[in-house]
């Protein structure tokens, strides 16, 4: 394939970008979880949480039925804790099989792990009833899902436990946070801060990304210069940058908690205006992409806070690149297995990880952008189509 140079039309980064009034704006109440629970701790990544999880609730003797469908991570961090995993179906549309689940339950499970992905919600009624039969945990991941709601349930508030990324929703540096729901409450020490100088660089990347977002050209130009400067200093400093978005847990920042710049900046966040937007940028998408390729989903269930929009392509290499040449982040999904799990036991996910490609639908996206994405899309997934066409 032929390499494809930014046509410099278009910026459109995969998460929002941090606007410089953010850091000034006033606190809002926390109407959403985690920030309107009682019971929280903030850290660094949302990994943490799950390693603290682990320990917490005493899982670190027993076995944990998770999704086959996964990032990794998050199954490292259970693992690095002590905790065994065994996995369960999804289907081809992230559907759980919840007779699959109720199967591999056996003696020595402890907990249920249900994954909320890219703010659609999973049957999580069904899953807390499963796990009060047989006296288990119900830990849900809403990493991918912050402030998303099943109707009117917020997610993260039905299990024993909710777990949440803030950074990738929100434009903050660094977030993630454990919730623990019900009457028992736990003793959570107050992790320390990470350090200020990855939290600044984290924090002027943001920044440079919305002026490039804003300032076209001129902004791609300005924001390549100070980040080339930027490199310079950090390493010339030797400043440790914690980065976020990695693919494998690190025991090493377990403890690190979340900088007080990232509560700041979320809570002077409107939340509902966010969720507004997000669902909005989809519905465009949706409406603009379905006759070019079949949507995993043909509704927006109500209450959800789309994360991304999930296109199903056949070449993800191809698409990927034809979007990144235009400007748009598009980002490859969770391509990979985690080693404890045999992918050729869930062909359905073997094949979601082959065939979906995260595009951008953010709160920073205008309408006008939005019509330039979706033609975007169009002509990727036309072009692959023609190309497959051609090798056939």
């Amino acid at each position: 394939m032929e390499t494809m140079k930014h046509s410099g039309r278009l910026f459109v980064p995969s998460l929002p970008t941090l606007w410089p009034h953010m850091l000034l704006s006033r606190p809002r109440p926390g109407s959403l979880p985690p920030f309107s629970s009682p019971n929280v701790r903030y850290f660094y990544f949302a990994r943490n949480a799950i390693w603290l999880t682990v320990k917490m609730l005493g899982l670190d003797s027993g076995e944990v039925l998770m999704p086959a469908y996964h990032h990794g991570v998050e199954v490292e961090a259970l693992v690095d804790a002590g905790a065994t995993p065994r996995f369960y179906r999804v289907g081809s549309r992230w559907d759980v099989d919840l007779d699959d689940v109720a199967r591999r339950i056996g003696p020595k499970t402890r907990a249920l792990y249900l994954t909320h992905y890219a703010g659609f919600p999973g049957p999580v009624a069904q899953m807390r009833k499963l796990a009060d039969q047989h006296g288990l945990i119900l830990i849900e991941d809403c990493a991918l899902s912050l402030l998303s709601s099943d109707g009117a349930v917020p997610l993260g508030t039905t299990g024993d436990v909710g777990i949440f990324c803030l950074y990738k929703t929100l434009p903050v540096p660094n977030g993630g946070a454990l919730v623990v729901n019900g009457p028992r409450q736990y003793s959570l020490p107050e992790p320390p801060a990470p350090p200020s100088a990855s939290t600044f660089s984290h924090t002027v990347s943001a920044l440079l990304q919305n002026l490039e977002l804003r300032g076209g050209v001129a902004g791609r130009a300005l924001r390549s210069a100070v980040r080339l400067v930027g490199h310079g200093t950090v390493k010339a400093a030797s400043i440790e940058r914690v980065a976020t978005g990695t693919q494998h847990f690190d025991r090493k920042h377990v403890d690190l908690g979340m900088s007080p710049l990232t509560k700041r900046i979320a809570l002077a966040q409107d939340l509902e205006a966010i969720v507004e937007q997000r669902r909005r940028n989809y519905f465009f998408l949706l409406g603009r992409l379905r006759d070019v390729s079949p949507p995993l989903f043909n509704q927006l269930p109500p209450g959800a806070c789309p994360l991304f929009y999930p296109l199903v392509v056949q070449d993800k290499a191809e698409v990927l690149a034809r979007l990144r040449a235009q400007g748009i982040d598009a980002i490859d999904f969770w391509k990979r297995f985690h080693p404890a799990c045999d992918a050729s036991a869930f062909p359905e996910v073997a094949q979601l990880r082959r065939s979906i490609v995260e595009v951008p639908c953010h709160q920073d996206l205008s309408p006008e952008v939005m019509a330039d994405v979706a033609q975007a899309v169009r002509e990727a997934v036309k072009s692959d189509r023609r190309t497959k066409k051609r090798a056939g």
